[in-house]
């Protein structure tokens, strides 16, 4: 019986399926607990994390990140899991579709990380995206 080694990158979750099928973003339990601390030290456990893109950086677009203390905007997809939410608004998500948030700690670092398949490119800083 042959065997073949998976790469776990490209193995989708179901959490990532259902996203990618309805145009929306997953987040990973990484990604959550990290939400949430943060969340926790600046001292409004209930607010949500609000993400998007914005024009900008070395190759034409930048993710967003910051909270959301109130309610959502008129339009916003609300993705909650865990206890925590994050806001995505409508011209936003026409990028984001899809997309996995997660939270990945590294030799070098950690941070926020998104899985993006709608990406065409990025810079070598890692900091802004080409769709």
């Amino acid at each position: 019986m042959e065997t073949q080694a998976v790469d776990r990158d490209k193995v989708m979750t179901e959490a990532e399926k259902e996203a990618a099928s309805k145009k929306t973003i997953a987040l990973t339990d990484s990604a959550v607990n990290e939400i949430r601390k943060q969340a926790g030290k600046r001292g409004t456990p209930e607010a949500a994390l609000r993400v998007g893109i914005r024009g900008g950086g070395c190759t034409g677009f930048a993710y967003l990140f910051e909270w959301a203390d109130g309610a959502p905007r008129l339009g916003d997809t609300v993705v909650e899991k865990g206890g925590v939410k994050v806001f995505v608004d409508k011209k936003s998500l026409v990028y984001l579709g899809g997309t996995t948030l997660d939270f990945v700690t590294q030799m070098m670092g950690h941070g926020f990380k998104f899985l993006n398949p709608n990406v065409k490119g990025a810079c070598g800083c890692g900091e802004s995206v080409q769709f």
